[in-house]
């Protein structure tokens, strides 16, 4: 996976740039379930869920900052061996349209691109993931009030009640209202945000899903709309370009040491710490790829004990109950299974008695259960309602 290189082209396939842009999303599973097992015996950790955009938005803005800095791609990118180049479209008129030729010049990222790039796949995310929360607090809200109804008091955002009287009423009035005055604002802006971003989300979506089936028929280069705002095509990186890449990143970094300034024993704390941070980077790679491997393979595991522990058990068929014996003062049976052991006769509307599991004609078992209140071979006590029809002869 880290060195995929060749196929057909320099052009990604579909599946590739999927598996790209999926990437964060597995990744950010995999920290957050991390997290939350460590955070069972590290309770100082449930802070960092707490605020796990932020993080999260922190780690992926430090990861993709050195990805495109070093190797002209975004982290996930750099993963599936893909790189970002910028797309020159120059189109040569002709009499017809059919005729018209493009002609794409594959150059290095400029900065600004780099920049925009940062902002494109961490900054916008962030803004979505916190209006995605926000929306969803709201219609939470909305839904509690229309089961509930508004009667409960209302809260101040320190938790006192409102309507509360009493207690120093110059103080506590003032922070009051502008307590108040902020929770009017943020129910405004919560508001809005409801109303505003379904409209948003679905404009986005509808945008990707479009860009995503032109690219996979082949009618655009751009698998994104952030990419073509940017003017950037992804590409497959040659074998030269990866072998490069290595001495790329060395010249960056001696660069960056030879750029310290300060005492002497500034520059060696300084290049300590640069040494540290390039160590972490170089194997973040390879464990943020583990940490996916290990969320994957926790999943599983777990949600194949829930279904084993979910799933009924399943025993064997029990054994049929024996049959009931034959009184000793009881009707004897006849020895042809077809006649009826009241009237020995042939039966007629049979019907079974279910406490015993005899069948008889109706009328003949209807009036002996009448009389005797029992079962007439067996004896078993019984009445008319244990009497059923039967609609075929057994």
């Amino acid at each position: 996976m880290l060195f995929q290189v060749g196929g057909q082209g320099t052009r990604p396939t579909f599946f590739e740039m999927a598996a790209a842009q999926q990437l964060p999303a597995s990744l950010r599973a995999a920290l957050t379930y991390s997290l939350g097992v460590f955070a069972i015996r590290r309770p100082f950790l449930h802070k960092i869920l707490d605020y796990d955009d932020e993080f999260f938005a922190l780690l992926m803005m430090v990861l993709e900052s050195h990805s495109l800095r070093t190797t002209d791609a975004s982290f996930a990118e750099s993963l599936y061996g893909l790189r970002r180049r910028v797309a020159n479209i120059s189109t040569k008129k002709s009499t017809s349209i059919a005729e018209s030729s493009e002609k794409t010049h594959e150059l290095g990222l400029r900065k600004n691109q780099k920049i925009l790039a940062v902002v494109f796949l961490v900054v916008l995310p962030y803004f979505k993931s916190k209006l995605q929360s926000i929306y969803n607090r709201e219609m939470e809200a909305r839904l509690q009030a229309s089961l509930w109804g508004n009667d409960e008091p209302r809260l101040d955002e320190a938790g006192f009640i409102l309507d509360q009287g009493e207690t120093s009423a110059q103080s506590v009035g003032h922070s009051s209202a502008n307590s108040s005055s902020m929770a009017r604002f943020r129910k405004k802006i919560s508001a809005l945000v409801a109303f505003c971003y379904p409209w948003i989300h679905a404009t986005n979506e509808g945008l990707s899903f479009a860009y995503q089936l032109l690219y996979l028929l082949d009618a655009t280069g751009f698998y994104s709309p952030g990419l073509q705002a940017l003017g950037i095509q992804v590409c497959r990186a040659t074998g030269q370009e990866l072998m490069d890449s290595s001495s790329k990143i060395s010249r960056i970094r001696s660069r960056e040491l030879e750029r310290l300034r300060g005492p002497i024993w500034l520059k060696a704390v300084q290049r300590v710490l640069l040494k540290c941070m390039y160590t972490s980077l170089d194997y973040a790679q390879t464990g943020l790829i583990a940490a996916v491997f290990f969320f994957k393979m926790m999943e599983w595991w777990y949600q194949s004990a829930e279904q084993k522990m979910s799933a009924p058990t399943v025993y064997p068929t029990p054994p049929p109950p024996p049959p009931p014996k034959v009184a000793k003062n009881g009707v004897p049976l006849p020895q042809d299974q077809s006649l009826c052991p009241l009237c020995c006769q042939k039966r007629a509307n049979p019907s079974v008695l279910t406490v015993s599991g005899f069948v008889f004609c109706y009328s003949c078992i209807f009036k002996s259960v009448s009389q005797h209140k029992k079962c007439p071979v067996t004896l078993i006590p019984t009445s008319l309602d244990h009497i059923r029809r039967l609609f075929h002869d057994l």
